[in-house]
């Protein structure tokens, strides 16, 4: 069974853009748009029999009718205009005149934060660069202390070696006393 059919509208031009789909996601599909155009309310359902029954014969293709005649078109061509349809027999109503545009915000407070968080990385960088001459320094000096360490620890090995010789001498003259 295929699915029941709804009509959608979207202004185009000076056009209806009209569609008969099963969703607001093929009617979307069937436009081309890139946005949800319903979320905007630059799109709606229409409940027109007429209109249905027309654009049901080419489901997805998208059918287009002139809003308002030549001469209205005309007239509205030197206003500018919204972007959303009236809900007033779909005419499109001259759009207000600009507001004055905000001023832009400031970006004092993100250079602030941008300036601390570089001055913090500076800081941690030149201390650990600190710590890491200090690592040097130390790494010299148990280097130079193992060095010196070997050096005394082979002349204590010569005097025990020296004394153990000299103890098994005298443990070899008592031995033989017997």
């Amino acid at each position: 069974m295929a699915p029941r059919l709804k009509l959608f509208r979207t202004p185009i031009g000076f056009h209806d853009a009209y569609v008969a789909a099963p969703s607001q996601k093929a009617a979307l599909e069937a436009w081309g748009a890139d946005a949800d155009l319903f979320a905007r309310g630059i799109a709606e359902r229409v409940d027109d029999p007429r209109l249905l029954a027309q654009a049901a014969e080419q489901p997805g293709t998208v059918i287009k009718h002139a809003r308002g005649t030549a001469a209205e078109h005309l007239a509205l061509a030197a206003k500018p205009m919204k972007a959303t349809p009236s809900k007033a027999k779909g005419r499109v109503i001259p759009a207000k005149s600009p507001a004055k545009p905000r001023p832009r915000p400031s970006r004092k407070a993100l250079d602030l934060a941008e300036q601390k968080l570089d001055e913090h990385r500076l800081s941690v960088e030149a201390r650990i660069a600190e710590l890491e001459d200090e690592r040097a320094r130390i790494g010299i000096q148990i280097a130079k202390l193992r060095k010196e360490g070997e050096v005394q620890a082979g002349k204590f090995q010569a005097a025990v070696d020296k004394a153990r010789a000299k103890y098994e001498d005298a443990l070899d003259q008592w031995r033989g006393q017997d």
